[in-house]
């Protein structure tokens, strides 16, 4: 059955079109993704983001591209914190929120992301080349890594036009209507670590590895089961609607076990980047009290507890902080009053309202500890098996499930539509 429908997809015209695209573009990421920034040999690169925890994020939300410092080493991450920007200030100002909600005033938004996108581009390729530099120590150093001048304003500069190619790539691949390109983009750079982490693993391989192994494939395993059931999760609220002669009509209001899906752990990662990034920017001040102060945090954020705590907290606020945004009871009891739908045992308005935060809140626990074990998942499995290498990437895994749950919802969708037609 699941190979008929792959042929049906395949002769369908449209959506073979759009594949073989999107192939494409990815082609040319991961192209782009083994041409060095020049100025830059980032010799010995790879085993620093082994043994650096927020690095290797970093790592993996750009695609893997930071791993040979390529012409596109940060990825879409500037266009993912200009959006997380722009979503915030709609929190804010009253403005934004309305603009959000039209279509004109979200392609207005649009067009200020991509314009944002630039400068903190160039500021946070300053930061990374920066932080690089000064973590890598004499494992960088040989590698020619030291940038100044010319040199560094020529990095930056290629590296904010990869970003922003990058950025244009993937809103190609969105209007294919398969998925969302940033997310493909960053799936692609997962699964392309893929084959060097297999090879790497049976060149080390000794007996005395089987069990670390074993363990491995296990967690790997449980981890992809319980990304699926808690990704597609939800719970059904009864609602019904008063249709006058035709009595009432039953329908479900659902809500979500993850409904932030990735979001929370990229805003995560954009907090726990931040303070390494500033203080290394004082890491040669010439006053004492920030060298001390920008040391203390270094070494602080370099820390495996404290960072697995943190890390794991921000998580979990930020579902619930997400969640604020994306799902407002009082304005779903105000819809479904006006349009005559109400919930069975409960009062139409503000009762509705209350009910609706209390179950959301009760919902969001169970995703936001699930999303924060996901997060903390490498720090765990390090801890217990002792290899930098067998490492679960809870959050891999989850970018991994999401993307290729939404690419085959959207595929479906599209066959539906054709289907009718």
């Amino acid at each position: 059955m699941q190979w008929e429908q792959i042929r049906r997809i395949w002769k369908t015209k449209e959506l073979r079109d759009s594949i073989i695209y999107i192939l494409f573009a990815l082609l040319v990421f991961r192209i782009a993704a083994h041409i060095t920034v020049p100025g830059i040999d980032a010799t010995g690169l790879g085993a620093l983001l082994n043994s650096n925890q927020f690095l290797g994020l970093l790592n993996v939300f750009s695609g893997g591209t930071l791993e040979n410092f390529s012409i596109v080493a940060m990825g879409v991450a500037p266009y993912i914190t200009a959006s997380i920007i722009f979503q915030l200030l709609g929190m804010i100002f009253p403005s934004v929120e309305e603009m959000q909600k039209e279509e004109q005033g979200r392609q207005k938004i649009n067009r200020w992301t991509r314009l944002a996108t630039v400068p903190l581009a160039f500021v946070q390729g300053y930061g990374l080349i920066s932080l690089l530099g000064q973590q890598g120590g004499a494992a960088l150093a040989t590698g020619g890594f030291d940038l100044s001048g010319f040199s560094l304003v020529a990095a930056l500069v290629t590296m904010t036009a990869g970003t922003v190619v990058l950025m244009w790539i993937g809103e190609l691949i969105s209007e294919r209507g398969v998925g969302n390109g940033i997310s493909i983009m960053i799936l692609a750079g997962i699964i392309s670590g893929m084959p060097a982490f297999v090879q790497q693993t049976l060149a080390t391989y000794t007996s005395s590895d089987l069990f670390d192994i074993a363990l491995f494939v296990l967690l790997t395993l449980v981890t992809v089961i319980a990304v699926v059931i808690v990704n597609e999760g939800q719970r059904n609220i009864p609602v019904q609607y008063a249709r006058g002669g035709a009595g009432k009509v039953a329908s479900h209001l659902p809500l979500r076990v993850n409904m932030g899906g990735m979001i929370p752990i990229i805003f995560a990662i954009a907090i726990i980047v931040f303070p390494p990034l500033i203080a290394q920017f004082f890491a040669d001040a010439r006053t004492e009290i920030l060298r001390q102060a920008s040391t203390f945090i270094l070494q602080l954020f370099g820390n495996s507890l404290f960072y697995g705590v943190l890390y794991f907290l921000l998580v979990f606020t930020f579902t619930f902080f997400y969640a604020s945004v994306v799902f407002k009871p009082e304005q779903v009891a105000e819809n479904l009053q006006k349009s005559g739908g109400f919930i069975p045992g409960i009062r139409p308005g503000e009762p509705t309202g209350k009910y609706l935060n209390w179950v959301k809140n009760r919902i969001l626990l169970t995703g936001a500890v699930f999303l924060g074990v996901i997060a903390v998942l490498p720090l765990i499995v390090q801890e217990i098996t002792g290899s930098q290498n067998l490492v679960v990437g809870g959050a891999s895994i989850l970018i991994i499930v999401s993307v290729v749950i939404d690419m085959v919802k959207q595929i479906e969708s599209q066959m539906t539509m054709r289907r009718y037609d």
